[in-house]
């Protein structure tokens, strides 16, 4: 099969094909929206990045034995570059796979992935349940609280960090300011 760039109108098609669940949907949006975010702050393409946010956990709800793995097979059946499929697979890594992310994307995604939960877990312990007015220092405090949104790798997230070179405060701000691009859609735009 000839390789071809994917573009988001079929990116979507499979995660919604491979995925029912709001909270997971909601997942993809967030990750997407914030390696569009990154992709822009480091001069890169928006486009590619965001794709493959969207696509990264496609097997998860449905392969969960198969993580990573699984998204590897669908994707190289339908001919999606080796980039992509790399990048993805990277995300899991030392968790279902053994690629190291190298690649500054991957890296990005490797890092951002469990932040964007505990973002979002953090803006719906607020009042408003809103993104909007949410500052680093608040997700900072509960980073420290281990039993607060304790499914979330904080090694991960914290050896993403190193590995960008950037400082985790940084890093949380900047998942903010790219989740707010889609806080409607991720139920996170608060009350009304």
């Amino acid at each position: 099969m000839q390789e071809k760039v994917p573009g988001r109108e079929e990116a979507y098609r499979l995660l919604t094909e491979y995925n029912k669940s709001d909270s997971l949907i909601k997942h993809a949006l967030a990750v997407e929206a914030v390696m569009r975010h990154f992709a822009a702050l480091f001069g890169e393409d928006p486009e590619k990045w965001g794709v493959i946010g969207l696509v990264h956990d496609l097997d998860y709800e449905m392969y969960p034995g198969e993580h990573c793995l699984k998204t590897e097979e669908i994707l190289k059946d339908r001919g999606w570059p080796p980039d992509y499929i790399r990048a993805v697979l990277s995300h899991g890594w030392k968790l279902c796979t053994d690629v190291k992310p190298k690649e500054k994307m991957e890296i990005v995604l490797y890092t951002i992935d469990e932040l964007t939960g505990l973002v979002a877990a953090t803006a719906l312990m607020r009042p408003s349940k809103s993104i909007f007015e949410m500052q680093a220092k608040s997700v900072m405090k509960k980073w420290k609280q281990k039993s607060f949104a304790a499914g979330v790798n904080r090694e991960i997230i914290a050896e993403g960090a190193e590995m960008l070179g950037l400082e985790l405060p940084v890093i949380i701000e900047e998942t903010i300011k790219g989740m707010q691009g889609v806080a409607e859609a991720i139920g996170l735009a608060g009350n009304p």
